[in-house]
């Protein structure tokens, strides 16, 4: 039932500088494969295999990437070395890519609205792929999707006092792991958050998120925050947290970015 994925790709990644001035953080690898093949695997596992991204100057990389390499794959195909290539033509090959471009960087919001015209009317999964996590998260999110057809977001509990880092939910458990939303708050000061349940980078969002979107005024900077399309949902209709099975790593910090790949190298051998 969820056909489709968002990949937000269009930010500067300025926490990683200067690598990032010329390398998308998407591309950064952990060990040897990019944020961004780690999100598409991610997607294929959950049944996704229409897959956009909205993307910005400088992130050509990207779409490299996700292409065919004639002359490196003609030099290395008598070799061990072939195999290495071997997941990402697979997904080249079972997955369609389509790109739409960011022009301003205007928050999250703006960017899964720039990206209405991959997705249509139809329910979608959004992966933020500096949040890189072990464990088929977007499965299991895809599988409650099934039950409740609602909007999901994907929550961890945080120490209390990095909560003014996130989007922030209050609710009501429902069932295990799953928790009606009541109300959404994002980055609330350590003292007015009214949990320790954070947002990560994965979504399932139904289509009315666009109109809702459309709504929403721009915050500090000028930007739209999903958050605040989302908690609209929360209050007109239905939208649940789910508390996901498996580990997160925050890739858009250097901690975690360190963190994510000892661990993927600690489990490769």
């Amino acid at each position: 039932m969820i056909k489709k994925a968002l990949f937000p790709a269009a930010g500067y990644g300025t926490r990683f500088l200067p690598a990032t001035k010329s390398v998308p953080k998407e591309m950064l690898p952990v060990v040897n494969k990019p944020l961004i093949h780690y999100g598409i695997q991610e997607c294929m596992n959950a049944g996704i295999f229409e897959i956009g991204f909205v993307t910005g100057r400088n992130k050509r990389a990207i779409e490299d990437y996700l292409d065919f390499s004639p002359e490196l794959e003609d030099k290395i195909k008598d070799s061990s070395k072939a195999e290495l290539l071997r997941e990402t033509n697979e997904m080249i090959e079972k997955c369609t890519f389509t790109y739409v471009r960011q022009k301003e960087m205007l928050g999250l919001g703006h960017a899964v609205l720039t990206g209405e015209p991959l997705i249509g009317n139809n329910p979608f999964a959004v992966v933020l792929a500096d949040d890189l996590c072990v464990g088929d998260v977007l499965t299991q999110m895809v599988n409650l999707y099934k039950k409740y057809k609602c909007t999901i977001v994907g929550v961890e509990e945080v120490d209390k006092n990095e909560v003014n880092k996130y989007g922030i939910v209050a609710g009501r458990k429902i069932e295990d792991s799953v928790i009606m939303v009541d109300d959404m708050v994002e980055k609330p000061d350590v003292d007015k958050a009214p949990s320790n349940l954070a947002i990560i980078g994965r979504y399932i969002l139904t289509p009315d998120i666009f109109n809702l979107l459309k709504k929403v005024k721009p915050g500090k900077g000028g930007e739209i925050q999903l958050t605040d399309a989302i908690r609209m949902q929360a209050h007109e209709g239905m939208v649940i947290a789910y508390k996901f099975k498996g580990k997160r790593f925050d890739c858009g910090s250097i901690p975690g970015f360190i963190e994510a790949t000892n661990y993927i190298y600690e489990n490769m051998k």
